[in-house]
């Protein structure tokens, strides 16, 4: 048997094992097991940002073991079981390709994204929209990008990113006239929303996911403060703004 297999089977065995001995694993549910899942899927995001393979490999796993319970829960229930899940997925891809499965032309990456989204809404049989896929537990930045590209493969977009950032100008100006004029915090804060919406579209069209750029300063923040507070140890309270900056430039 391929080793691939032969490693799944004995995830497999070892689940019922777990499912059957151990008081912990036969107290899970699909719900308990959820906000742990999630967890999982964060420390994945972390490991690929850092390029790490070994970490990475080790956060696959974790979330393999996590499908598969919850392939093992809903056989118990006499729902589906994991050949069930593997087969729908198969079946969804080779639907879902038709430029490779069919006689469908799909002359690059974008025609290929077009055909998907076309195919996925069809399936829905007139009970889903275009956005309707985009799950509504998403971070606002992930689902901002994720609804753009969505409506964009319906040609709803932009013609040239050039157009994208009049808008991001034009987005700010009336962000900055909220503030100016002293208007309402709800007014503030939706044009504030508008405004990074728009910064998120034209990171969109220069190729950049905005999550993982947001994140990367997120980390140098944290590197370049804890180089602060590294170096003024018991005295960071007391430093002057002027002292602090010298130390992030130093940092830097």
């Amino acid at each position: 048997m391929d080793a691939k297999l032969i490693a799944f089977q004995r995830l497999l065995t070892i689940m019922d094992e777990l499912r059957e001995q151990c008081p912990w694993d036969r107290k899970q549910t699909f719900g308990s097991l959820r906000k742990l899942t999630i967890e999982e899927v964060y420390e994945l995001a972390d490991e690929l940002l850092e390029e790490n393979l070994e970490g990475i490999k080790e956060e696959i796993g974790d979330l393999l073991l996590h499908m598969v319970f919850y392939a093992k829960i809903a056989s118990e229930q006499g729902a589906w079981d994991i050949a069930d899940a593997l087969n729908a997925v198969c079946d969804k891809l080779v639907e879902r390709h038709p430029h490779i499965y069919g006689d469908v032309v799909a002359e690059d990456e974008e025609a290929v994204k077009r055909n998907w989204e076309q195919i996925k809404l069809k399936a829905g049989k007139g009970k889903k929209t275009v956005l309707s896929g985009v799950p509504k537990a998403l971070p606002a930045m992930v689902k901002a990008l994720r609804m753009q590209e969505k409506t964009a493969q319906f040609n709803f977009d932009w013609e040239n990113k050039e157009q994208v950032w009049d808008k991001v100008e034009e987005e700010l100006a009336e962000y900055k006239e909220t503030v100016d004029e002293k208007m309402s915090f709800d007014e503030q804060e939706s044009e504030f929303g508008d405004l990074l919406f728009s910064l998120i579209n034209y990171a969109r069209w220069q190729g950049i996911d905005p999550e993982a750029a947001l994140e990367k300063t997120n980390r140098k923040f944290k590197h370049r403060f804890e180089h602060i507070e590294r170096e003024a140890g018991d005295k960071l309270s007391s430093l002057s703004l002027a002292e602090m900056e010298a130390l992030w430039q130093e940092a830097k």
